[in-house]
């Protein structure tokens, strides 16, 4: 079962992804292009060319779980970040059909910021 959290690391592979590849590519693609451990426990999402299919792959203990979410119509965003970093709200909302650039959080404290 898939359960977002805000202590997990997700990110994003920023190219197209050929959705006909499954658990030992995407691995792959992780470790060979993104530079990460894919048995790390984070969580790392591939869009589809068309962006109308995501998949999500996480090691979770004992083996690899893959979310596969396929629109019947409409796409996902396919979002404009620094790195590869996402968050969780981020992707909540990128699973809503959310437009990121859109949304504007409010001011709340952040220990890691200072002043």
């Amino acid at each position: 079962m898939l359960a977002l959290s805000s202590v997990t690391r997700y990110f994003l592979y920023g190219e197209p992804t050929d959705m006909r590849f499954g658990i030992n590519s995407l691995a792959g693609l992780v470790r060979n292009r993104l530079g990460f451990d894919p048995m790390s426990g984070d969580v790392f999402l591939f869009l589809g060319k068309g962006s109308n299919q995501i998949r999500l792959l996480q090691w979770d203990r004992d083996g690899f779980a893959m979310y596969v979410k396929k629109l019947e119509r409409g796409t996902f965003e396919r979002p404009r970040l620094s790195g590869s970093a996402i968050t969780s709200s981020q992707l909540t909302l990128l699973l809503q059909g959310v437009k990121l650039e859109s949304v504007s959080y409010r001011k709340r404290y952040d220990p890691l910021k200072r002043g």
